[in-house]
């Protein structure tokens, strides 16, 4: 029987493991995308590994703080307000989704596949040489005395998960960070997460190491795609290509083409952003996120990088000022003496209004299959999902519960 060819759309994180974990089970693979790999979101985003983090924004406490966090300059949300009237279905769907019940479905899901994501991390990187790319550090969550009801949620969820986590004194927390300034009151310790030292070379590795292996990529914006005797074509503006399978997985450019396979699926944007603070990552050992602010610092070889904030404004408007100068003026309350900042940057993280991604088949065509719509977890969930998606299309059983992921729950 020959090989089965696979047309992979997408040269994030998520398309570069979906395909080597293909490639591992024996298929013939190209990986499609219009620019070089790792130059979007897998370039711009914390660099955090964070199996820990189940807790979704799906919550009833979320809602009632929404007003508050948009009318605050320094909060971790904001809107583009000419997008508000194509971002209100998204809205109304993202509310419907804030009960304690569906809080607690998509908190139990994201578990699921979390407590999965280093393993699978480490079956790819037997194959790389990633020495001095990852630190083991844990990841340290700090906050104020505001909204502390938010705060102990979000510890019962995980308590009642069995995530391991370590609640922290201002003293515990003044040992492991000392520059740290003493706004905080508490904190959570992850001390098995790590931390990307640079997110894109560790992409670019990967993608390297499927090249070497016979995988293919081909620089080319797929703009359409079609069927040929039930056979996918993949199209871009002047050639067409012809597969027995293919997967999107394109982030949040996915909506796209699944539009064309007639099935509507509420994908949409959080614009995220980032700055460095260069020579200055040994301020800190490890990344530190400021629950209340919604944003967090990660020491990188780029840097100190500061990350966050959740902005909603679609893929086309353009960088917004006033984000960067929230995450200086929130990077200088924690940390004294740090330089003026260089690099301003702005990437999309596609975000389905239930927080759960989509892994799996198209509800209408079983030689496609969709991985995207990760949010704040791409990074993370990458290979996970695309060994997922390797075993889906291999017919090979996973032991999981993957029917929370299938774009069914939109139709």
């Amino acid at each position: 029987m020959s090989k089965l060819k696979i047309g992979i759309v997408g040269a994030g994180i998520q398309g570069v493991c979906n395909a080597l974990f293909l490639q591992k089970k024996g298929f013939e693979v190209i990986l499609f995308d219009r620019d070089e790999p790792g130059n979007a979101a897998s370039y711009g985003n914390a660099g955090h590994f964070s199996p820990y983090a189940s807790v979704p924004l799906n919550r009833p406490d979320v809602v009632t703080d929404i007003p508050s966090m948009l009318i605050s300059s320094r909060g971790p949300l904001a809107l583009k307000w000419n997008y508000v009237p194509k971002m209100l279905p998204w809205f109304f769907k993202f509310l419907k989704n804030c009960s304690e019940n569906k809080m607690m479905h998509t908190a139990k899901y994201m578990h699921q596949i979390l407590d999965l994501a280093l393993p699978a991390f480490d079956e790819l990187f037997e194959d790389i040489n990633i020495d001095n790319l990852i630190e083991n550090n844990g990841i340290l969550y700090v906050w104020n005395n505001q909204n502390l009801k938010s705060r102990e949620l979000e510890i019962k969820i995980r308590n009642d998960l069995g995530v391991k986590q370590q609640v922290l004194s201002k003293k515990d927390i003044h040992d492991l960070e000392p520059n740290l300034k003493h706004f905080y009151h508490g904190g959570v310790f992850y001390d098995y997460a790590r931390h990307a030292r640079n997110p894109k070379k560790i992409l670019v590795k990967l993608f390297e190491n499927f090249i070497n292996k016979g995988g293919k990529f081909l620089k080319t914006n797929i703009n359409n795609l079609d069927f040929d005797e039930n056979k996918p074509v993949l199209r871009s503006e002047t050639q067409r290509f012809i597969f027995d399978k293919i997967v999107i997985a394109c982030g949040a450019f996915s909506k796209k083409l699944t539009d064309k396979l007639h099935e509507n699926i509420p994908l949409d944007t959080e614009r995220g952003y980032h700055i460095h603070f260069k020579g200055f990552d040994y301020l800190i050992s490890r990344p530190i996120v400021y629950s209340n602010r919604g944003f967090g610092m990660t020491p990188m070889e780029q840097g100190l990088r500061v990350v966050g904030t959740v902005e909603f404004g679609g893929l086309k408007n353009p960088l917004s000022k006033n984000r960067i100068k929230n995450l200086i003026l929130n990077a200088k309350e924690m940390l004294d003496g740090l330089p003026e900042h260089k690099d301003e940057w702005l990437g999309f993280r596609p975000t389905l209004p239930d927080f759960l991604p989509i892994i799996g088949p198209s509800k209408n065509y079983n030689s496609v299959y969709y991985c995207f719509g990760h949010h704040h977890l791409g990074w993370t969930l990458g290979a996970i999902s695309g060994k997922i998606i390797s075993n889906m299309i291999a017919e090979e059983n996973t032991n999981l519960d993957l029917k929370p992921y299938s774009s069914l729950r939109f139709a």
